[in-house]
């Protein structure tokens, strides 16, 4: 059996933004966090995106080259105390699947490229922990490098979510490229904000909120620049925002703008974030913004203290998911269990899928595999793969969506539907076949008519053991096992079955 570890000395939460790359590290301490180390760079990798959005190789050198620098602080940590998320440039970028073979290398452990309504979950799970406890609703912004996210919020759980494509370093290289900080430039970018703004305005001022709050390196800087006029304490004000605006234009030039507590790093991209947090201010109404010391890091941090813990924000989705579209949960169950039996037969032949892993694709895998059936009985299979690779899911990077997509989408007919698709590993394709079996025995849907099942695999393929003289009580299954034996054989593999 597998067994958890609830507990671990340090865990890392890494942020792969597009403006900087953040480490957080903290210390577990009765199911508690305490926050204890930190590294930031500014790598400014969305910067490096072209007209077709490819990375170019000075961004790719800088991201490297700091991911090594973080593998060296978390050198030492196991594989489950560690996460590592990426956001939207990772998200755009046409060759991210090659940056992000070489960065995984120089980090030394997998990093999840998230949905931007994903990132805007972990947002408001980071800010709601560093915050006093309330019952009033509060709206959160997160400017970022290359997108911003809204949420409105209630304790620790999101209402309203949304991420738009705009941030502070697209913005200030799309609107101000030759440094050059005039009206019209300044201008153009909070009217370009406010046309993105505009597709969630209403709905969110509909919502509404009793507290506005803004998380990321924007708003602290802003709230702190406007301190340090002397026009708040702290807080980011309507006046302190067209105060910032008029220093811009006084400086001329991005470079040469001097303002209290502004460093260089952030002057490069406060431009397009003044721009955004203005056009926020005038679409939403708000007055007065605070801002947050925590954001995704800290967000990413309290989910993984979760799942160590057994609080899985996954297996949360999934039950959610099982109701929505009315899963037989009976039906599920049983493919679970036998499923389950079928890996800890051939656990030991994974390679680079440890059992733990395994377990839980095949257990969401079992639970959600005939969601699509709500849709359409024929091809359902297809259905539930589609809503699983597309739907948001919180808790799901994109990659576990897309993983978890194959496995239902293969867990019936042919097995041609995996080429194309994400590469499929000798892993896989035992995991799949495990689920596969696991539907097809229960195809009856009875509670109490499973067999005893041996499963082996070989160089060749995988070998089925059946209890002596069931197949002969049940000629269906044995004809679908001869078709099961057709597919395999259509890409390559052998399935041989007895009793």
């Amino acid at each position: 059996m597998v067994t958890k570890k609830l507990e671990f000395p340090e865990i890392a939460a890494v942020d792969l933004g597009s403006n900087s790359f953040r480490l957080q590290l903290a210390r577990v301490s009765d199911g508690h966090l305490i926050f204890h180390d930190s590294l930031r760079e500014a790598v400014r990798l969305g910067a490096g995106l072209d007209e077709k959005n490819n990375l170019d190789a000075d961004a790719q050198r800088r991201a490297i080259d700091c991911l090594k620098r973080f593998g060296e602080r978390l050198r030492g940590l196991p594989s489950q105390a560690v996460r590592a998320v990426a956001t939207n440039t990772f998200r755009v970028a046409r060759n991210a699947p090659e940056l992000m073979r070489e960065a995984q290398d120089a980090l030394g452990f997998p990093i999840e490229i998230i949905a931007g309504r994903e990132e805007a979950r972990m947002i408001f799970v980071g800010v709601s922990h560093s915050l006093p406890p309330a019952t009033h609703k509060r709206l959160v912004i997160d400017i970022g490098g290359g997108s911003t996210e809204f949420i409105i919020g209630q304790g620790l759980e999101p209402v309203e979510m949304e991420s738009l494509y705009m941030g502070c370093v697209s913005y200030s290289m799309r609107y101000f490229p030759d440094g050059k900080l005039t009206e019209t430039a300044m201008d153009r970018a909070r009217i370009a904000a406010a046309a993105e703004i505009q597709s969630i305005r209403k709905h969110f001022i509909a919502e509404g909120w009793d507290e506005a709050v803004g998380s990321s390196g924007t708003a602290k800087a802003l709230g702190e620049i406007i301190r340090l006029s002397g026009l708040s304490e702290g807080e980011i004000t309507r006046e302190g925002l067209e105060f910032l605006r008029q220093q811009l234009l006084k400086a001329k030039e991005i470079k040469k703008i001097e303002l209290p507590g502004l460093s260089v790093d952030r002057a490069a991209v406060l431009p397009g974030g003044l721009a955004i947090m203005t056009a926020a201010f005038d679409a939403l109404k708000i007055e007065r913004m605070t801002s947050a010391s925590s954001a995704l890091r800290e967000g990413v941090l309290y989910e993984l203290l979760g799942r160590l813990h057994d609080q899985d924000v996954r297996e949360v989705t999934v039950n959610s998911f099982m109701r929505r579209y009315h899963v037989d949960a009976d039906q599920a169950e049983r493919v679970r269990q036998m499923a389950l039996i079928l890996l800890e037969q051939t656990a030991d032949r994974l390679q680079q899928v440890d059992e733990e892993s395994a377990t839980q694709y095949l257990t969401w895998a079992a639970k959600l595999h005939e969601i699509g059936i709500s849709i359409a009985h024929g091809a359902y299979h297809k259905h539930s793969a589609y809503i699983v690779e597309n739907a948001d899911m919180p808790g799901f990077s994109k990659m576990e969506q897309e993983t978890l997509g194959i496995l239902v989408r293969a867990h019936r007919r042919s097995l041609s539907k995996l080429q194309g698709g994400l590469p499929v590993s000798s892993d896989r394709l035992l995991i799949i076949l495990i689920l596969r079996l696991a539907v097809l025995f229960h195809r009856n849907r009875l509670p109490d008519n499973r067999p005893e099942l041996k499963l082996a695999t070989d160089k060749t393929g995988y070998r089925l053991l059946i209890e002596r003289g069931w197949l002969a009580d049940n000629p269906l299954t044995e004809a679908e096992l001869v078709n099961e034996v057709g597919y395999w054989k259509e890409i390559g593999l052998s399935l041989t079955f007895s009793s």
